[in-house]
């Protein structure tokens, strides 16, 4: 195989180009993983893919796919989202197999996520106060996304990554000073995606700010830091930015009084809801949603077609029936199991069940398999290598033959 400290480079570099888009991650991931392929049916090392979850996934993949033949009404376009999609299995393989070989990898993402997320920090904030970042990109529709640009993503970038940097923080050999650092760095990392105005991005962070918070065993005194601290910031921001407290609060509390969902979401899932009723056990196939959400027997609401209904579940009804379903709810029941047992060891005050750093990784896993938010299309190329990340990472704390010494 290529040597494997530039894999982990090339690999890392994925972490900066998500924020121009998904064409050049992509290219990363696919080529990264075409050679993992080969690397892996030349020696042999057919284990990486023998484990439970990732047996389970690839059934998944070769299931989206015969949907996508036999059943989708336009065979190219649902070939698009799952001919290739094994590939995001294969890239979390790849990191599991390079955190095996090569430490350095540990490193290259720990700092590329501080100076993405600090590059982020410094220049949201400068467009929040004055209108305008650092490149002249003004705020798109009154609301900050840095580099980004028209994309209002940047919340969900910060929120979905988060728990992989904590994971990482975690397990890294840290001084005083840079423990200190780290501290302010997270609380304005709180106010940063609460001033990116998407709600559901909060909401995520939140959650995954919780869970690692509850369920960790060391930095006691950290912990009690971040959670005053982050609260203080989040209530200063509320009550000095109408704005930001008429969207993140006055807004989402109205939609909440009503539905958890806004409108215009409530619409897109009861017709994804009304596809699923038609194929309840295949689905339509993916991709079809943006195809068959125009038919009057389906559409329902102010605003019934998009490209995807905005929910992984429901979209995953829609489009690959209970079947398909079953794959993301079982992870999300993994999950919940995972909790429990934790949940127990804390109680019983037996040995923990999930490591620090296994239950940072946890939290990023459990914020993509969440069923009650809003969400991407599940089959989108930039979602899934955010989501494989922290699954790479977390297939190496448990079947790795190192797991058991993971520090930089």
């Amino acid at each position: 195989m290529v040597n494997i400290g530039y894999f982990s480079a090339i690999i890392s570099l994925t972490l900066p180009f998500l924020i121009w888009g998904p064409f050049v991650p992509d290219l990363i991931v696919s080529l990264t993983s075409l050679v993992f392929l080969f690397y892996v049916c030349r020696y042999k090392f057919f284990f990486y893919f023998t484990k439970n979850s990732l047996v389970f996934f690839f059934i998944f993949c070769i299931y989206c796919i015969l949907v996508s033949v036999f059943v989708a009404e336009d065979i190219p376009s649902s070939f698009k989202s799952s001919l290739f999609y094994f590939r995001i299995g294969v890239f979390s393989c790849l990191i599991w197999h390079l955190l095996e070989q090569d430490k350095k990898i540990l490193s290259y993402f720990y700092y590329a996520l501080v100076i993405i997320f600090l590059a982020l920090m410094v220049d949201g904030y400068i467009q929040f106060f004055t209108g305008t970042n650092i490149a002249g990109l003004p705020k798109a529709g009154n609301r900050i996304s840095s580099f980004f640009g028209d994309e209002l993503i940047m919340g969900s970038y910060l929120s979905r990554l988060f728990p992989l940097l904590f994971a990482l923080f975690v397990v890294k050999e840290k001084k005083k000073l840079e423990l200190c650092f780290m501290i302010l760095f997270f609380l304005m990392l709180s106010g940063l995606i609460l001033i990116s105005g998407e709600r559901a991005a909060f909401f995520l962070y939140c959650l995954s700010f919780i869970f690692i918070i509850i369920f960790m065993k060391e930095y006691a005194k950290l912990r009690i830091a971040l959670s005053v601290g982050s609260a203080i910031v989040i209530i200063i921001i509320i009550s000095s930015f109408d704005q930001v407290k008429y969207r993140m609060l006055s807004y989402t509390t109205s939609t909440i009084t009503k539905s958890i969902f806004t409108p215009e979401h409530d619409s897109l899932i009861r017709t994804a809801y009304n596809m699923f009723l038609d194929k309840p056990l295949v689905g339509h196939g993916p991709r079809m949603f943006r195809v068959i959400c125009k038919d009057e027997k389906y559409a329902v609401g102010m605003t019934p077609c998009m490209t995807h209904p905005h929910n992984f579940y429901v979209q995953l009804l829609a489009e690959t029936g209970i079947i398909g379903f079953s794959f993301l709810f079982s992870a999300f029941v993994y999950v919940l199991y995972c909790t429990y047992r934790q949940f127990k060891t804390i109680v019983l005050r037996h040995e923990r069940y999930l490591t620090d750093y296994q239950v940072c990784l946890l939290a990023g896993i459990l914020i993509t398999v969440w069923p009650l938010t809003t969400n991407g299309n599940f089959f989108h190329n930039w979602l899934m290598i955010v989501y494989s990340l922290p699954v790479g990472f977390y297939l190496h704390s448990i079947y790795g033959k190192n797991r058991k010494n993971i520090s930089f």
